[in-house]
């Protein structure tokens, strides 16, 4: 039979109705495979996905990204304790638009296809960012009413358009993590190219074609995308629209995406491909209503970081399983782990490294001291290497803190809460001055979400930080903001002109390194008049390339040449910024910038006491030499307390986790 070629694109006449909700499921239900492309280190979030599909009839395979190890031997871990769950015994680098991303999907599908004892209908690909809206009973009688469709959602737009800015008319090679655009290419004659979303819900027919075919179509399709930058979000599209079966696509590949143009097309992945890309932003509450407006049938939707916000994956929960038990432990928190020791100290930066023995000293010190007024007596410890792991802990949306696992002498694990000191001071301030809600300094700034990565904010000597303003809507205004370094140098100073809609303004001055050490101050004014300030550390590095700094290595202290950060020199400023004389904090600095050992120790461990205090200590088994230490488990805040919302339990007998 001939290829059908299209002119258009087959537009979705399928309808979700409520009517069907509840309705007795299908005498025989289709099966589906869910194919989990993952990475990062968010496995609580997955699980808690996975909670939420799981029904036994399903099957669950797993690639977790190459460079996530902690990641895959958590799933590793998980698998072995259900049989429809897998992960592929192979992992590759699945970089953001590149030709490995389809290499690893047409390798899963042949996997797939070859698992007997596995009897799937239907392929869905999910990322651990996704989440569902509706009930697996609510998907599988849609899918079972169109069991012969294939769902994929196409761009929307005239074809000469998307092939121009997709670059399907550009040649592209991806090596070392890089895609690498080489030139100009000829679209191939005779076929329709289409494409849109690289997420999908496809029929066994359709994958057994796409994976087994001898067809020309198929093959030649595949060499062409081989060279496509983001082939994943068209290989599929085409090869169908081109083929036999061109009258069972959709157009609709059953979910909502946040798409936020304005923010989430800043061409964020220049560092991985030469080319500009979108990404969509994370859910809020606030966008809920995008889930209740939509016109066509949906059953997924990203994206969702559970460490940007989870109030509304627990909105979803409570719409698809009803709320939860009163009293039920965790419900407002949640842990992402972002170092263990399985990892090597190449887990870790010269910075972060310095910070968390850090916290372990400030902890065993404060564990020494009797704390009279709840009679608590003192407890010693040593520290025994390394810390074990590090956890970011949340609460209600909001960062708390870092949490520390420790082993110590005598035989113990201890696990520590470092929570944040706030810096921030915002002064009375009338008119247009008035619009300043927030200044933050830190780094890796996502424009996109609006929030630091770096959520504790631990800047070293060689960091370069960014200034971000948080703005309440009024007339437009313009605000001087100065950066004053530990020894009163004017590092930089720079004008913002901030418009009446702005919610937003940052900035990172060129500023020569290394900073200099110690605490520094960003002023907001404005006409020299102090709106704000908020104070920030750079921390002092008692680690060079992962060892104790050695006395060649002293100049990161020193700051930057001749005390110069940036070529035009500030220092007029001091007047008018009221700073005090120079001469004896200088003196000070440049001893402290020779320090090692122990008194560089402690000069670090006194820096950041000023912003960081321990919150809590507990012990995973309860202490013979420190009784009076709580068991981690029975402790709120502690990683290792009860968290049921990501918890894999057993079966229920309605074949579900929950």
């Amino acid at each position: 039979m001939p290829h059908l070629y299209l002119a258009g694109k087959m537009t979705s006449g399928l309808q979700w109705e409520e009517s069907d909700i509840g309705a007795p499921p299908p005498e025989k239900p289709l099966r589906v495979v869910y194919m989990l492309v993952v990475h990062g280190r968010a496995v609580r979030q997955l699980k808690r996905l996975i909670k939420a599909i799981y029904h036994k009839d399903h099957f669950y395979y797993i690639h977790v990204d190459q460079r996530s190890n902690y990641l895959h031997r958590e799933m590793v871990q998980m698998a072995e304790h259900f049989t429809n769950i897998r992960v592929t015994p192979w992992r590759m680098i699945t970089i953001w638009g590149g030709a490995s991303l389809l290499t690893m999907y047409l390798r899963s599908m042949q996997d797939l296809l070859e698992m007997t004892d596995w009897s799937w209908d239907f392929f869905i690909n999910l990322s651990a960012t996704d989440y569902p809206t509706r009930t697996n009973q609510e998907l599988v009688y849609f899918l079972s009413k169109y069991k012969d469709k294939n769902f994929l959602k196409s761009h929307g737009r005239d074809n000469a358009r998307f092939i121009k800015k997709q670059g399907l008319d550009r040649l592209f090679h991806e090596c070392d993590s890089h895609m690498w655009r080489l030139g100009e290419r000829q679209i191939p004659e005779g076929i329709v190219l289409d494409g849109g979303s690289d997420w999908f819900a496809l029929t066994r027919t359709f994958v057994k074609y796409v994976t087994y075919t001898d067809d020309v179509l198929v093959s030649e399709l595949r060499r062409f995308y081989k060279y496509t930058l983001l082939p994943a979000e068209s290989f599929f599209h085409t090869v169908l629209e081109n083929s036999k079966d061109c009258n069972t696509l959709v157009d609709n590949n059953l979910r909502v995406t946040n798409w936020n143009r304005k923010l989430g097309c800043r061409c964020q992945y220049k560092h991985i491909v030469d080319w500009c890309g979108c990404s969509p932003n994370d859910f809020k509450p606030q966008d809920i209503v995008r889930l209740q407006q939509l016109s066509r049938p949906t059953f997924f939707a990203r994206k969702f970081e559970s460490s940007v916000n989870q109030e509304v994956l627990d909105i979803l929960d409570a719409h698809l399983f009803g709320e939860p038990d009163s009293g039920t432990p965790g419900l407002k928190a949640y842990w992402e782990n972002i170092y263990h020791s399985m990892e090597g100290l190449g887990g870790l930066s010269d910075v972060t490294l310095t910070a968390y023995t850090a916290f372990i000293r400030l902890s065993l010190r404060k564990l020494q001291s009797p704390d009279h007024e709840s009679r608590k007596s003192a407890c010693s410890f040593s520290a025994d290497g390394f810390p074990s792991s590090i956890e970011l802990y949340f609460y209600d949306d909001h960062f708390q803190g870092y949490l520390v696992t420790q082993k110590v002498n005598p035989s113990e694990t201890l696990e520590i809460w470092m929570m944040p000191r706030g810096s921030l001071r915002i002064l009375a301030q009338v008119a247009a001055a008035s619009r300043i809600q927030s200044i933050e300094v830190g780094t890796e700034w996502d424009p996109k979400e609006r929030i630091f990565r770096n959520f504790g904010g631990l800047v070293g000597p060689m960091d370069e930080p960014v200034a971000v303003q948080k703005w309440s809507h009024g007339v437009n205004v313009t605000v001087t903001v100065v950066w004053i370094d530990p020894t009163y140098i004017i590092a930089a100073s720079y004008d913002i002109v901030v418009d009446s809609e702005a919610d937003f303004t940052q900035y990172k001055p060129p500023l020569s390194r290394p900073l200099r050490p110690g605490v520094w101050h960003v002023r907001l004014l404005h006409f020299w008049e102090l709106l704000a300030e908020v104070k920030f550390l750079v921390i002092p590095l008692t680690f060079q390339n992962k060892v104790p700094l050695q006395k060649g290595d002293r100049s990161i202290h020193s700051g930057p040449p001749n005390g110069q950060y940036m070529e035009q020199n500030f220092q007029a400023l001091s007047g008018i910024l009221g700073l005090p004389s120079r001469v004896d904090i200088e003196q000070e600095a440049n001893k402290k910038s020779q320090l090692l050992g122990k008194d560089l120790e402690k000069w670090t461990d006194d820096s950041l006491s000023r912003f960081w205090s321990v919150g809590g200590i507990c012990t995973k088994t309860s202490s013979p030499s420190c009784p009076h230490l709580p068991v981690c488990a029975d402790t709120h805040w502690s990683s290792l307390s009860p968290d049921p919302k990501s918890e894999l339990r057993s079966i229920g007998p309605d074949g579900r986790l929950r």
